[in-house]
């Protein structure tokens, strides 16, 4: 089977099938077979060989855009096995069978019936077989081969990233790389020159260049300059068929932009130029601006300003405003027009980034001179002095003189200036001034420890024009007079110990003083010396503004006297000095050895004799739940009407316990003692223990007459024996206490209790010599005797 394909670009590519008696070989691509057949060979016998395919063919070739009206020939399939009678079928399967390619099942001719385009599908594969028309058996196993489709120049070049937007700075050497621009060919490279492309520049001549094969775009020109020049549109063409006549093309734009390098110094566009300033301008305030230009752009035509010389140095500045570029001229120190009028000034302006590689086009900074011409105008009135401090002494007299303040017009007409306090509504007006001289007056009694200083404003106008204000801070300092005496610093509570010694310090004070210091310390502490000299406390300066308080004598006692006061005087240091009394106060305390206050109150007593708060709280509550048991009792035995005492033999006196001293002959108010010292007067005189027992007092001073011969201690045994013995006794515990001293004392009775009963001639005078703690006693002896001479 042979298979024929024509081409009407290349005639050459027909392939013929052709049979060969040997094994099958491939030759240039294509498969080559036989018919089954026997080969006999001398010497050998007979071999059988299994049937070879016998027909071969290339691949086919399809031009691809194919436009004429008839289907276009793609070549032809034919069997061996094929006579010519149309026995044989051929059938054609795979890609675009029966759609795009069809085939004469008779003769094996297959044909394309559409344009097909290689840039979408380069071939197709598909599948030929032969069969019996008769029997549809294959009369040759299926084979499969390619058509591919021929590629033509269809397809121009194409720029897939364009238009291209680039920069290049500005004086670049030339040669300079700017961009490299690339174009795409969708034909087939490996056949022809379709996909081919070569580079030329449209439009950009004679300033950039491109590399025809690589497509580098280059500057052209040296020192293109931005300020020229800045922007470039440069069109590149791309055409294949390596640029043969007949190729195909396409173009893109590429914009070029030159950048800005520093390469233009700033200029002043005048050499000379002249500013008017009036002289009340503000010191700080802006009063002119300059520029110089500069051709180049961004941070190239940064630039600073200076005032290189000229006699306004001193009065006038310059600063660069980094957004505008400009030179703000400012205002130093005040203008005053009748002192100078006119002022010169050289100013510079230079860039501040250079780029050395240009610096022969330099210098990159230009100079001009500025005239300022100063203006004269109505000015307010200028006081001698920003500011004034005066001194003005406390308590000083309504209308005393504080100081006074100068204001002069500036102008030459020199007018009149009138002077005025500006106090705010809320304000106390401590002074005023006069409104032509300015001199300042107090209006009111200051004192310095209530406001040592005071902050007034006073205001300077012109006759001629008022509302030409000019102000004026007056700080007025009050001056210190020695007119409040010291005073102690605190309120004191001072404590003595009652163990105290002789000079021992019981407490430090100190002083204060409302004045200054120069009228206050040194403070002298001393007692009045018009009192008589304290024999308990004295007062000792310890020359640093404090004194000391220290004992005269050992020992100091709450029962005789709890609290001492002593008198003291404090004088300051002032011309004249000043000088005032207090009193301090002193308790008299208990304290441990070491010198700790224990106690200053009056329960101080009980605690002593070791019982604390606690347990006198508990005696107390017993004593009176007992009180109240026993005034139970008592009503309820009045109730049965019984006496108290059932035996009429009981002849208990009440006993009185105390422990105060001295009671004298108060002593015998409480009891009989005649019970005790007469047993046989005791036995007539048997009162009732419920009520109290009225003796007159003749009487007693009979019974007692007998009392001599008596033996106490037989009688306080017999009773004694009765209490222990006698079963009549009140049904609760009874406590009988005697005591019997003795008898025949050498010493004598020191007892006050014969006091009532006996006539006694001694004289208690002699007790008021004994000192102030006898004293309560020699009071009580003293009116006991003058009732008894009465």
């Amino acid at each position: 089977m042979k298979i024929t394909s024509t081409s009407c670009i290349c005639p050459v590519l027909v392939c013929l099938c052709f049979v060969q008696r040997c094994y099958g070989t491939t030759h240039h691509g294509s498969i080559r077979g036989t018919r089954n057949q026997t080969k006999h060979i001398e010497g050998e016998t007979e071999v059988h060989h299994r049937p070879k395919r016998g027909w071969v063919w290339n691949q086919f070739f399809v031009l691809e855009e194919h436009m004429g009206p008839d289907p276009q020939y793609v070549g032809k399939l034919h069997s061996n096995s094929d006579k010519g009678d149309g026995s044989v079928k051929y059938i054609l399967t795979g890609e675009g069978a029966g759609t795009i390619f069809i085939i004469d099942d008779t003769t094996g001719d297959i044909h394309s019936t559409k344009s097909l385009d290689r840039e979408q599908k380069t071939h197709y594969v598909l599948h030929a077989q032969a069969i019996d028309r008769r029997t549809n058996k294959p009369l040759e196993p299926e084979s499969e081969f390619i058509i591919k489709v021929q590629d033509i120049n269809d397809n121009a070049p194409k720029f897939t990233d364009g238009p291209y937007i680039v920069t290049v700075p500005e004086m670049s050497d030339m040669g300079t790389s700017v961009l490299q621009v690339t174009a795409t060919d969708a034909d087939d490279p490996t056949y022809g020159n379709s996909a081919r492309v070569v580079y030329s520049i449209l439009q950009g001549q004679p300033y950039f260049s491109v590399d025809p094969k690589t497509g580098v775009i280059r500057t052209a020109l040296h020192n293109m300059d931005r300020e020229a020049r800045e922007h470039y549109s440069v069109v590149i063409q791309a055409k294949d068929m390596a640029g043969q006549v007949g190729g195909l093309s396409g173009s893109t734009t590429v914009n070029i932009t030159l950048t800005d390098v520093n390469d233009n110094p700033p200029r002043f566009p005048q050499k000379h130029y002249q500013l008017y300033v009036p002289e009340s301008a503000q010191v700080g305030s802006a009063v002119g601006k300059i520029k110089a230009n500069d051709a180049d752009t961004g941070s190239n035509a940064d630039m600073t300003y200076s005032i290189i010389n000229g006699d306004g140095v001193g009065i006038f500045s310059i600063s660069t405003d980094k957004e505008t570029r400009e030179g703000i001229l400012s205002l130093k120190k005040p203008l005053n027009y009748e002192k100078k009028k006119s002022y010169t000034l050289n100013i510079e302006g230079a860039n501040t980034h250079l780029d050395f590689r240009f610096s022969h086009l330099g210098p990159f900074k230009d100079a001009t001179m500025l005239k300022i011409i100063v203006g004269d105008v109505d000015e307010p009135p200028l006081f001698s002095m920003p500011s004034y401090v005066m001194e003005v002494y406390e308590n000083a007299k309504i209308g005393t003189v504080v100081g006074t303040v100068l204001a002069q017009d500036p102008d030459s007409a020199n007018s009149l200036v009138r002077y005025f306090i500006d106090y705010n509504a809320e304000d106390d007006r401590f002074f005023n001034i006069d409104a032509n001289t300015g001199t300042i007056k107090t209006t009111k009694v200051l004192d310095r420890e209530e406001t040592p200083w005071y902050n007034i404003t006073v205001a300077a106008s012109e006759n001629d024009n008022p509302s030409l204000l000019s102000h004026v801070t007056v700080g007025i300092r009050v001056l210190d007079v020695n007119d409040n005496p010291p005073e102690l610093a605190r309120e004191y509570d001072i404590v003595v110990c009652e163990n105290s010694k002789p000079g021992q310090v019981i407490h430090t004070i100190s002083a204060t003083d409302k004045d200054d210091f120069a009228n206050g310390p040194r403070f002298n502490f001393f007692l009045d010396e018009h009192l008589s000299i304290n024999p308990n406390f004295t007062l000792k300066d310890n020359e640093d503004n404090t004194a000391s308080i220290l004992t005269r004598r050992r020992r100091f006692s709450r029962t005789i006297q709890d609290v001492y006061y002593l008198p003291i005087m404090i004088s300051d240091g002032g011309i004249p000095s000043l000088s005032s009394s207090s009193t301090l106060t002193i308790r008299v305390c208990a304290c441990e050895r070491d010198g700790r206050v224990r106690t200053c109150h009056a329960e101080a007593f009980l605690s002593s004799a070791g019982l604390s708060t606690g347990a006198l709280i508990a005696i107390l509550l017993c004593v009176v739940i007992l009180l109240a048991i026993v005034v139970l009792f008592i009503t309820l035995r009045r109730s049965k009407k019984e006496p108290l005492i059932i035996s009429e033999e009981d002849v208990r006196e009440n006993v009185v316990t105390y422990d105060d001293e001295g009671g004298g002959e108060e002593d015998t108010e409480a009891f009989d003692i005649t019970a005790l010292r007469n047993p046989s007067a005791a036995e007539e005189l048997k009162y009732r223990r419920d009520i109290r027992p009225e003796v007159k007092l003749n009487r007693r001073h009979q019974t007692l007459s007998t009392l001599e011969s008596i033996d106490v201690q037989e009688f306080i045994k017999q009773r004694l024996a009765e209490a222990d013995l006698d079963p009549s006794v009140p049904p609760y515990d009874s406590l009988q206490t005697y005591a019997y001293e003795g008898q025949r004392s050498e010493a004598g009775s020191i007892s006050s209790l014969d006091s009532a009963t006996t006539q006694s001639d001694q004289d208690y005078q002699y007790l008021g010599d004994w000192g102030p703690e006898f004293k309560t006693l020699a009071e009580l002896y003293g009116e006991i005797e003058s009732e008894r001479t009465t």
